[in-house]
């Protein structure tokens, strides 16, 4: 089966609803020839909202349909009957999603936890009817106001992950494995680099029931933070992260030294954004039931001066003390 597009950012063109007009009416009744002036006033035009929902992933539904309106409220009736408010339009989107007006270029919003929302385009208001214009010396008022007009307004929207632990590693370090090992994720796993193509999310659900969200970001090279690879296009999903696992090739297959591959990650986080690295951090060594495994250990251990967590995603070696060292630095917040 195809994998679904995975996309993270998205202009989105929207326009709220035109108030309706208000009425120009007068009582005719049997018996009541001058009844007086009864329009009604008009609805109000429907928001657009925007809304956090925990089980949309992607912004790829806006993607498809970029141009969005919402419904007009209806004019005003006879018997002063108040017209009917244009419904709201409300758009789903990830949690972790950054609202940017394109006019200001300022943040509108930062939508975070499921159920936040925000109003981007207000509704026109409603127009008055004539009953409003009747005085003692101005008994058949014709006067009215139509309902309030709208423009059309540009956003873009950009995808944060949400996620506790934040996995990042050089192609081909096994990033994918390792979360499939520790959560429920199932990803696509291939020995060639950029396997993973889009951010993946996994949960980790510990036996008390505490669950963790642990979030795969594809592979980072060089220059990353300035566009080289995919590194660039997802980056942005470390921010969100409250702990960064950094996952390292210990074996050193695609003839890389992992204290070099050390840091040069630092590196690129820190030149994507400033402070980046100062997030609490475990270093995990993968591939250690590869025989090279060992000696570069103790050369990374010699290099860098922190002794990584050594495990196998292929063979599970290690993963209950990463597991245990998670599930204590976070009891320990």
């Amino acid at each position: 089966m195809k994998s679904r597009k995975f996309v993270d950012s998205v202009i989105i063109h929207v326009k709220a609803g035109y108030g309706g007009n208000g009425r120009v009416s007068f009582r005719r009744e049997k018996y009541i020839p001058k009844g007086g002036p009864d329009g009604g006033d008009g609805g109000r035009g429907g928001h657009v909202i925007l809304t956090c929902d925990r089980d949309t992933d992607s912004l790829i539904h806006l993607s498809f349909a970029p141009h969005q309106y919402a419904k007009n409220g209806e004019h005003g009736g006879s018997q002063r009957s108040h017209g009917r408010d244009g419904e709201n339009l409300i758009l789903k989107v990830p949690c972790g999603t950054e609202v940017w007006n394109i006019e200001t270029d300022e943040i509108a919003a930062d939508l975070v936890e499921h159920g936040d929302s925000v109003i981007i385009a207000h509704g026109g208001k409603g127009g008055l009817g004539n009953c409003h214009w009747k005085t003692s010396t101005h008994q058949t008022p014709i006067e009215h106001t139509d309902g309030e007009q709208t423009r059309a307004l540009s956003f873009r929207l950009e995808l944060k992950l949400v996620a506790d632990i934040g996995l990042v590693g050089f192609p081909n370090a096994g990033k994918s494995s390792l979360l499939a090992r520790i959560s429920d994720a199932h990803p696509k796993i291939g020995a060639y680099p950029f396997t993973t193509l889009n951010p993946l999310i996994g949960t980790i659900v510990f036996d008390n029931y505490t669950q963790l969200r642990v979030a795969d970001v594809p592979g980072i090279i060089k220059n990353a933070h300035k566009g080289s690879g995919l590194g660039h296009a997802f980056l942005r999903h470390i921010e969100r992260s409250r702990c960064i696992i950094f996952v390292l090739d210990m074996a050193g297959v695609d003839m890389r030294c992992p204290w070099d591959d050390y840091v040069s990650l630092e590196k690129e986080l820190n030149l994507y954004h400033d402070g980046i690295t100062t997030k609490p951090s475990f270093i995990v060594a993968n591939k250690m039931d590869l025989p090279e495994s060992k000696d570069n250990m103790h050369e990374f251990v010699k290099q860098v001066g922190i002794e990584p967590i050594p495990v196998s995603a292929i063979t599970g070696e290690g993963i209950e003390l990463l597991l245990k060292r998670i599930r204590v630095f976070y009891t320990d917040r």
